[in-house]
């Protein structure tokens, strides 16, 4: 028995292939042209140089060797009045000793430790709730131990978009470019969220950003009540804040390439796995908007490539089909070229001809296996 029999037997009929493969199609398209496209023709107009006071707030745990790299380029940034708060969050190596003996050299850094305490278990939201109580500043800029500027301009760059109106920048955070696959895969997914979310917020969606580039006013943060709505999931302390409070008239973007930061990638698969699994706990609190909308992509893309290949297997119109999607294939590597060039991304365009297809079912069985999971660290 041949394939289109087995298919023939089972009811399926080619025409719903067909018509389930033009609707994926119509709407990956839609994605890119309405969504995807914003990124890369997004014009921010000129931005005066801002001399507002700035807290730049950082959370720590056993990061003793980031922060020796990586804490000089933040504090050594080029801007006229700004502080650095350490939360050194049960730290067991090295990193008060460290923040002491840096705190002397540079007089704008300031610490507080949290006590390790084996009967009160707590996540990042308690430093960072720490660390904003005592900023000193009503606008804070937030990033990781692991993360670094890539400019001295990276205050500045970020710092200028809050106003009266915009209370929240969403910035990019990349992963350092290294050898092998899995720096590969890791940068992709990142570059490709970035331009879903970044896409979304100049469109006036926004639902999320990166704690590891993300800037907003204090007093919005307390408004909201902290994270009291969902301090219970280890995850979101920067996703499901900007999913709760940020709207299209107070949220901006910022991908000037001074404006980055990269980080350290994760070294082993399992160890990004979990980080990435960590990270998607937080997507099932997003709003019911947000849901759909990425839903909708993600699951027609998995519909859009399974009924190609099973067109291709039993339909008679394969080189129709084939031309089809070949023009939607066309669109998506133009816009997602354009996007990686607005931040300042290499090496990803051919990747994203095998990735495209993989990555849905991999966060796909990455979304069932939180189902079942019990627990989940409390520190990425």
């Amino acid at each position: 028995m041949d394939f289109r029999t087995l298919i023939g037997n089972t009811g399926i009929q080619e025409w719903i292939l067909v018509a389930l493969f033009l609707l994926a199609f119509f709407i990956q398209l839609g994605y890119y042209l309405l969504i995807y496209l914003q990124l890369p023709l997004h014009r921010p107009g000129k931005k005066r140089k801002t001399k507002k006071g700035v807290s730049v707030i950082i959370c720590a745990k056993n990061e003793e060797e980031n922060l020796e790299q990586f804490l000089p380029m933040v504090l050594e940034q080029d801007y006229p009045e700004f502080e650095v708060v350490v939360v050194n969050d049960c730290s067991t190596d090295g990193t008060e000793q460290l923040l002491s003996q840096l705190s002397i050299r540079y007089k704008h850094l300031r610490f507080t430790n949290i006590p390790a305490n084996e009967k009160f278990e707590h996540g990042k939201k308690l430093a960072l709730t720490i660390g904003l109580k005592s900023a000193g500043y009503d606008h804070v800029l937030l990033t990781d131990a692991d993360c670094y500027p890539v400019s001295d301009q990276w205050l500045q760059k970020m710092a200028s978009n809050l106003s009266r109106e915009k209370k929240i920048v969403l910035g990019y955070g990349g992963y350092e470019k290294r050898k092998g696959l899995l720096n590969i895969l890791i940068r992709y997914e990142t570059v490709f969220t970035a331009i879903q979310y970044l896409s979304f917020a100049i469109k006036g969606r926004p639902y999320m950003g990166v704690g590891r580039n993300l800037a907003y006013e204090k007093a919005l943060f307390f408004k909201n009540r902290g994270f009291a709505r969902h301090y219970h999931i280890a995850s979101g302390d920067d996703d499901l804040f900007v999913n709760e409070t940020a709207v299209k008239n107070n949220t901006t973007v910022e991908i000037h390439r001074e404006s980055h930061t990269l980080s350290i990638p994760k070294a082993t698969l399992r160890g990004w796995i979990k980080q990435k699994q960590r990270h998607l706990s937080a997507g099932n609190h997003y709003n019911r908007g947000s849901k759909i909308r990425l839903a909708g992509e993600l699951i027609s893309r998995l519909v859009l490539y399974t009924t190609l290949i099973l067109l291709c297997i039993i339909s008679e119109w394969i080189w129709l089909i084939l031309a089809i999607f070949g023009l939607l294939l066309v669109t998506r590597l133009v816009i997602f070229k354009l996007g990686i060039m607005r931040l300042e991304e290499k090496n990803l365009l051919l990747p994203s001809l095998l990735l495209d297809p993989i990555m849905p079912l991999v966060l796909g069985i990455m979304w069932l296996s939180n189902i079942f999971a019990t627990r989940y660290q409390p520190w990425r």
